[in-house]
């Protein structure tokens, strides 16, 4: 197919998809595709979902993947309107039960008394996305700030089983909760969270994305699955999708992970859906192994962003890295 073919495509797709195709493909905001999220389609489906007390599945955290958190970040990922004020009143319910001893969000009462710098990273995401009040925020960003490790980035076994090393998974969620805090025009602790971005951001382009920087092999061979939503779990292309949605410039560490998503695009000129993350779901909103427009709508913004055509690259190299 060709772009215009493939924009058709997509413009047949969820509402959500509708509104971020214009958005990010043709350069159009529109409202009133925004406005109709939370009326049909998959966002109409989460919020069907809603418990009377104003949660999802059975507590905060639990179970993957209908609990009150990831609904949170699904919805915020479909961009439904940030003002929607069932959204809102759910966010300020959990904030108003108490937070971990450390500042951050508490996971359940049975839990640990310290948070997860991996769900803080995301509850400060959607959060800041809904428009939370800042100062109810301030001591998440304090506790994630205490968590930056000497290599730059995060992992969340630190307030438990302990860790040397900094987790990709863990640090592509914080950065994309900085990013969406430092979004919303706040000036607080302003230069600590610009740093802290910046070093998360090195320690994902000093692996290259997805390689080991010790033995130059891959860390591992799920990063390079396109599945979606993507929950906790770090892969390339949610990695440069968070690297055009901060506005960075290309860093030619990129191109290896870019040339691995080149190469999985298929014959219509789409991306397919890999396997979904196991565990309970609301509902399907993609076939594995079929085409996908959420893959296809991240992977052309991504490219679109970069200005990278598939003839920049020279995809023979790509064949040590398909999986």
């Amino acid at each position: 197919m060709d772009k215009a073919q493939i924009i058709a495509w997509l413009l047949e797709g969820d509402v959500s998809i509708q509104y971020q195709v214009h958005r990010d493909l043709l350069g159009k905001e529109r409202k009133d595709l925004q406005d109709r999220i939370a009326s049909e389609g998959w966002g109409r489906q989460f919020l069907k979902k809603q418990n009377p007390n104003g949660h999802w599945g059975q507590r905060f955290y639990q179970p993957k993947w209908i609990s009150t958190h990831y609904t949170l970040l699904d919805l915020r990922n479909l961009n439904i309107n940030p003002d929607n004020t069932s959204i809102k009143k759910t966010i300020e319910l959990k904030l108003n039960s108490g937070k971990a001893i450390d500042g951050g969000i508490k996971l359940g009462p049975s839990t640990s008394r310290y948070s997860d710098v991996c769900v803080n990273g995301m509850f400060l995401n959607y959060a800041s996305y809904f428009k939370t009040e800042e100062k109810k925020l301030h001591s998440i960003v304090n506790s994630i700030l205490h968590e930056i490790m000497p290599d730059g980035g995060f992992n969340c076994r630190t307030t438990r089983s302990g860790a040397k090393h900094s987790s990709l998974h863990s640090t592509i969620s914080v950065l994309e909760g900085l990013y969406e805090f430092q979004k919303s025009g706040t000036t607080y602790r302003k230069k600590d969270i610009q740093s802290a971005k910046e070093k998360g951001e090195e320690f994902i382009l000093m692996h290259h994305l997805f390689i080991s920087d010790r033995t130059g092999e891959i860390i591992n061979k799920d990063f390079l699955k396109m599945s979606y939503p993507s929950r906790w779990r770090y892969d390339i292309l949610r990695a440069l999708d968070y690297f055009r949605y901060a506005g960075s410039k290309w860093d030619p560490r990129m191109e290896q992970a870019v040339r691995v998503i080149l190469s999985k695009r298929n014959k219509y000129d789409t991306w397919n859906l890999n396997a979904a993350h196991p565990g309970k779901v609301h509902f399907v909103m993609e076939q594995a192994g079929k085409p996908s427009r959420w893959n296809t709508l991240r992977s052309m913004r991504v490219f679109k962003h970069f200005k990278i055509e598939q003839g920049d690259i020279n995809l023979t190299k790509t064949s040590a890295y398909n999986c």
